[in-house]
């Protein structure tokens, strides 16, 4: 009987570490900024309380500048890109500064590709 006990758990520890890298994956948001400003950009969980950078951080991305962020992140996550006019959140795309607003195609779920953006001049 401690025999079988003793496969038990070794089977068991050798499959949690594997479940949990089964569902890690990333995703990678290209972002092009072609407005007169310098923004900041960050990317919120939608289905858990996680932003990156997070840490009331934010990416610079600089006029005519373009960027890749890859992020790590759980698979079927959604997760939304945030960016604002740097000093100025008033002016803002996706879901802005702390994710507030709300966007019809600022999102993608982990695991189902990434997303390009090319953010313009605000109308």
């Amino acid at each position: 009987m401690g025999f079988k006990r003793l496969l038990l758990a070794l089977g068991v520890a050798l499959f949690l570490p594997i479940a949990s890298l089964a569902s890690a994956q990333d995703i990678t948001f290209s972002i092009t900024n072609k407005s007169d400003y310098d923004i900041q950009i960050e990317f919120y969980s939608q289905d858990r309380n996680h932003a990156w950078p997070g840490g009331n951080q934010a990416y610079n991305l600089g006029s005519g500048d373009d960027s890749d962020y890859k992020l790590a992140c759980r698979s079927g996550e959604k997760i939304c890109y945030g960016a604002w006019v740097k000093g100025r959140s008033s002016t803002y795309w996706g879901v802005g500064l702390d994710n507030k607003q709300s966007c019809s195609a600022c999102c993608q779920n982990c695991g189902d590709g990434n997303l390009s953006r090319t953010l313009t001049n605000p109308e």
